[in-house]
């Protein structure tokens, strides 16, 4: 490919819409343009990275025994509606109306669609396992798409779809995609680690992300250094963080007026001095329009994954201020649940057997103290709902870190839900009809087309691996007089490499040797080889590794197998 035959737009400064290092260098490298918030134009160099990964995906997601389909990327509501997702997910759907004013949704993901034809085609134990894979675009109405491909409206993503007779069975099926992403990120030269996550609005039980750490990653993961743990922050536990309460207080309740305090800080402060530790935090939610408490210990932060996995349900939300004072008769600041009745009660496992504790006497300007959980707060359904901290130990008794991270990969096993809701059976051995066991996997397309610069990328631009570069080699001409001696020895060397099977981008445009060099730069190519007259005088051409840097004289007559030995 000659560079004057094909379409690179390079940019010297980056868009002021570019937050982040790699969005700037999508756009400066030419790679694509932006048409709206989220909605991106591939261009031809990206164009060629996207589809050397989705050929990896294709190879590994084929290996592992998946069977490529393409469902509709519009979809009918009913199906949504039969599994309850319509609602759950309803800040993310795209509806549109047809010329008869019927409503559709395009999708965001696929497992109604799946299943649905899961329900028609398949009906035996004979026919499992089983699972199906695309890669198709997809789309989420994101309230504030950001960090181009990272948060788009529109992208590609490879999803896949298991069924099975069993869970083990369908944990085989798991494990066989799992692995199959290793290989895909390992392929792209991206590094990536999985980690624990939480199921959300897919349901399920079994659940791994695919992390690639980044200081701009969206994600917070929580890991120990020697390997034993990791997870997302979302799902995230721990031993807890050191307690200073006694669990042996026997005073009794006492309430005390406070003014003016609103927080848990204020009541840290004199007169008071009760410390964070030693207070109970109070929060209000509606859930399935019902008013519940969730209460965790003052210095803790409520997780709101956590929570939604001890409701069952992911509707819910923060109640507003008259909810709260229909439901408790008080204020946020003076807020408490001893004494509640009628309001279901959730309290973080932190504060289990807790004593001498402060909270609020649901009656403004006034709180309790000398709270003793186990006698005070009856009752109460007790979960995980705190969100860990760095430093505190983990499970295998090693300090936890907490970095930020990409999300570029998702596997889950969804168990029967979707299955019993759009009725996927199947006759079994014993003769009766059971649910499909199913597992979902998503593998963002897009999002690891960006992931693989967020990652490789320095002052000058991308640094590509070989595996998913838009070409090989940069064959740079600095004389391209036709017929000339240098023009003579690029075309024979562009030849020889064409001919062996390496792709290569000749730079035969008309400007100055430091722009080509820039541009090779920050296109991020693999390899440069720059003929140029001085060099070639001497019977040599200069040879250039991107991720290396430096440069170095190699003779003509071994140019091209010097290429040939650097991407085997």
């Amino acid at each position: 490919m000659r560079w004057t035959e094909t379409f690179i737009p390079t940019l010297k400064e980056a868009p002021a819409e570019a937050e982040i290092h790699s969005h700037q260098l999508l756009l400066r490298a030419g790679l694509v343009r932006k048409l709206a918030g989220g909605l991106y134009t591939f261009l031809p160099s990206g164009i060629r990275v996207l589809r050397k990964i989705e050929a990896i995906v294709r190879e590994e997601m084929d290996s592992a025994g998946a069977l490529e389909v393409l469902m509709p990327a519009v979809q009918p509501p009913e199906i949504w509606k039969a599994s309850g997702r319509y609602e759950q997910a309803a800040d993310v759907l795209f509806k549109v109306r047809d010329s008869k004013n019927r409503e559709w949704l395009l999708g965001p993901t696929h497992e109604e669609v799946i299943t649905t034809l899961a329900s028609t085609e398949l009906h035996s134990y004979r026919q499992a396992p089983v699972s199906f894979y695309q890669i198709q675009t997809k789309f989420r109405d994101e309230i504030r798409p950001r960090f181009g491909l990272m948060r788009a409206r529109e992208f590609i993503m490879k999803d896949a779809y298991s069924f099975d007779v069993s869970d083990e069975a369908a944990m085989t099926s798991y494990q066989k995609i799992y692995d199959a992403y290793v290989q895909v990120f390992k392929r792209c030269g991206v590094t990536t680690f999985p980690v624990e996550a939480d199921t959300g609005v897919m349901g399920g039980k079994h659940s791994h992300e695919f992390m690639v750490p980044a200081p701009t990653g969206e994600s917070e993961v929580a890991y120990t250094e020697d390997g034993s743990y990791a997870a997302n922050l979302e799902k995230a536990n721990s031993q807890g963080a050191t307690t200073t309460t006694s669990s042996e207080c026997t005073g009794g309740l006492e309430k005390f007026a406070t003014p003016n305090v609103k927080t848990i800080e204020n009541l840290t402060q004199a007169p008071y001095n009760i410390a964070a530790e030693a207070q109970i935090k109070t929060l209000v939610f509606i859930a399935e329009e019902k008013p519940v408490i969730a209460l965790v210990r003052g210095d803790d932060q409520i997780n709101e994954s956590k929570l939604c996995g001890a409701l069952g349900t992911a509707i819910f939300r923060a109640a507003e201020a008259g909810e709260i004072h229909a439901a408790l008769g008080a204020h946020p600041g003076s807020l408490g649940a001893v004494g509640v009745k009628g309001i279901p009660v959730f309290i973080d496992e932190q504060l289990r057997n807790a004593a001498g504790m402060s909270t609020g006497a649901n009656e403004n300007g006034f709180h309790i103290r000398n709270v003793n959980v186990a006698r005070d707060l009856p009752g109460v359904q007790w979960a995980d709902l705190r969100t860990v901290r760095e430093g505190e130990l983990s499970e295998s008794g090693q300090p936890l870190k907490i970095q930020r991270a990409i999300e570029v990969g998702h596997v889950f096993k969804l168990g029967t839900k979707y299955a019993e809701a759009l009725d996927a059976n199947f006759l079994a051995e014993d003769g009766k009809q059971h649910p499909f066991v199913m597992g979902c996997y998503g593998l963002g397309v897009t999002r690891t087309f960006q992931a693989i610069i967020e990652c490789g990328n320095d002052e000058h631009g991308v640094i590509w691996p070989q595996a998913v570069a838009p070409w090989q080699v940069c064959l740079t001409v600095l004389d391209i007089a036709p017929g000339g001696e240098v023009m003579k020895a690029a075309q024979a060397i562009y030849d020889e490499l064409t001919s062996a099977g390496i792709e290569v981008l000749m730079d035969d445009r008309d400007v100055r040797p430091g722009v080509k060099f820039k541009d090779s730069e920050l296109i991020g190519i693999p390899v440069r080889v720059s003929v140029g007259a001085r060099s070639l005088k001497e019977g040599n051409v200069e040879f250039t590794l991107r991720a290396e840097g430096g440069r170095e004289n190699v003779p003509l007559t071994e140019a091209v197998s010097r290429v040939q030995s650097e991407l085997a």
